[in-house]
This record gives C-alpha cells, structure tokens and sequence, in this order.
C-alpha cells in the first residue's frame, strides 16, 4: 500500500471506501474499495476534497479481485447459466433453465484447498429453476497472486465445475405389480402416487399395466414396456426381501445391467436401478415411495429425468444424509434429507 497524488492514481486500486456527501441528496460510498481509479473518477476524487489516495502497488504477477473473480467463474461453467455483473470481487452465477445442478465435488475441494480464494456452490443433485442461485466466486483480498490462479486453474482441468442439465425424459411405463391390486381386491393407491411425483419433472405415464405376482408374470410385463416408446420403466411393489417378491429377479432376467439393489437411504432401503442397452433406465420401487413424503426415489428421479447416468458410488455416497428424521411437518427438499 502507498500513498500517492489523486493526480497520478489512474489504473490503481483503491484501499479502502470513499464517501462522497451531497448536502440535502445523498451521504454514502461513492467509490468502494478495489476500485480502479479511472481519468472521470480524478475530478470527482478532487472534489470530495482527496488530494492523495491511499492505493495498492500493483506489482507484476498480481491480478486485481474483479479480473480474478471472473477467471474463478469460468472454471464454474456458463451453459445454461447467468452470470452477474462483477463487483467488489465477486460473481454470482444462477440458473438459466430448469434442470438438475450437478458439482464435481472432488476438483471443487481441490480448488477450494488454494489458499485466497473461493468457489461456494448450493449442493447438486437437486432440481433448479431458472434465477435459483447455483454458485458464487471471489478472492480474498483485493488483488492475489496470479500463480494462486493458475494452480486453480490446473486444479479444475478442462471440465467445467458445475453443470445445469435440462430434463429430457418424457415418458415413463409403470407396472404395478401385485395380486391383490390385479384382481381388484384393493384399489392401486401406489401408481397414483408414482405418476404425480413424474408429473413434477414434466414426465407423462404413457403406459400402464397391472400384473399379478410372480416373476415370469412381471417379466412378461416388462419385456412388453421394452418394446414401447417408453423413456423408463418402473416396478412398483414387490421389492422386500419376503419368497414371494419377484420384480428383483424379474428385472435381472429381464437384461437390465444392475446399477444397485439396495441403497443406505431410509426410506427406500430396496430400491433397485439398472439400465439396458439403449440407455434407457429401469427401477424397481419399494412400498415406502407410496406412503412417505420423500424417499431414494426423490433423490435419483431429478437425475434421471436429466438422463444422468448413475452410478454404484452415487448411492454409496448417499449414506451420509440418506436419513429422513420423519419430522412432523416435512419441508423436503428444503430439509438435509439427501444433502
């Protein structure tokens, strides 16, 4: 820091704030610190009577809080994004569509590990509209070494940080499987259920079928849906541990490539996902998806909808919040439940 004549402040950063008061108008800062003095600031630093200014000495190598703010924000990502004005060394980045917010949280602890500098994110996973916050970006102090850039920059790689991934998957096949609802002995309250939590992603139930137990039963059901223009199938029902349970075994024979029968997620314990050929994903849901406000099936439809292929340590990974503490008055998703 130096203290130099108004004068001579052109392209240097200021220290600290300036107020500027107009009698009977205004009393406020007129100039924040960081700011960089331009020839129009001198007669209006002049005339708030500020003959010398108290600047930082912007030596070679040294990158000012705005120019760093802006490169942090490109290691974040722009697709389907909005990014706000840079001031006082920050940015601020929002959704521009509806979709699922994903964060590569590996390479944003490594760029949070350099010191001066900081990338704070909404955790992914969940579901964004457009204007929701996502991210912010700023140094620490008003102008860092440009070296503390680069390692950033190395320590993000060439991927961006975050992602906004619109949903794509329409359509859904449902088979509700169960004797007791086939023949009619009790109504199906489980499909109802299953149809408005995909309605809340724009995703329709094109196809519906009841079948009764037994694997070869909801086998055949299955190998129907497969032939329908179907972006998922899912198997409600039949899905705990008892002899009798069969979509499990159904589905594995049915060709899926099974990502997961089970998960540490309470409710849905017994969730099971897989994947065919052609990408297209299949679930078997547990009872608990009928009855409990939120369940797994909350937690991985955001990201199916946005056809983000999920993998084992995804689920692993849900352990650490997969929680729900049943409280009396839910607010999921606005709760730690899958956080």
């Amino acid at each position: 820091m130096k203290c130099i004549r108004t004068e001579n402040a052109v392209g240097h950063v200021l220290c600290h704030d300036m107020t500027q008061i107009i009698p009977g108008v205004s009393k406020g800062p007129r100039f924040r610190k960081g700011h960089v003095v331009t020839e129009e600031d001198i007669p209006v630093l002049l005339s708030m009577g500020k003959e010398n200014l108290f600047v930082w000495e912007m030596e070679p190598g040294m990158v000012h809080e705005n120019d760093a703010a802006e490169r942090l924000a490109a290691l974040c990502g722009r697709e389907n994004m909005t990014w706000s004005e840079t001031k006082e060394g920050k940015i601020e980045l929002k959704s521009a569509i509806e979709g699922v917010f994903l964060v590569d949280s590996a390479r944003l602890f490594a760029v949070n590990s350099i010191d001066e500098l900081m990338i704070a994110t909404r955790r992914g996973g969940g579901t964004v509209h457009p204007g929701d916050k996502l991210a912010g970006t700023r140094v620490i102090p008003l102008i860092i070494r440009e070296e503390k850039l680069r390692q950033a920059e190395q320590a993000a790689g060439s991927a961006p940080l975050l992602s906004v991934r619109p949903f794509v998957r329409r359509t859904a096949a449902v088979i509700t499987t169960g004797s007791e609802v086939a023949k009619g002995r009790i109504p199906d309250s489980f499909t109802p259920v299953v149809e408005r939590k995909l309605a809340a992603f724009g995703i329709r139930m094109t196809e519906h079928i009841l079948v009764e137990d037994g694997q070869e039963n909801v086998l055949e059901a299955i190998e129907q849906m497969k032939r329908r223009p179907v972006d998922m199938i899912l198997c409600t029902g039949g899905m705990s541990v008892d002899p009798d349970d069969s979509t499990p075994g159904a589905i594995k024979a049915s060709g899926a490539d099974i990502v997961t029968y089970g998960a540490p997620v309470l409710p849905g314990a017994m969730f099971l996902l897989g994947y065919y050929g052609d990408g297209r994903p299949v679930m078997g849901l547990p009872g608990c998806v009928m009855y409990a406000k939120a369940t797994i099936f909350d937690l991985v439809l955001p990201r199916i909808a946005a056809d983000v292929r999920l993998e084992k340590r995804d689920f692993v990974a849900f352990g650490e919040g997969g929680l729900c503490l049943g409280c009396e008055s839910c607010t999921y998703p606005h709760c730690g439940f899958g956080r």
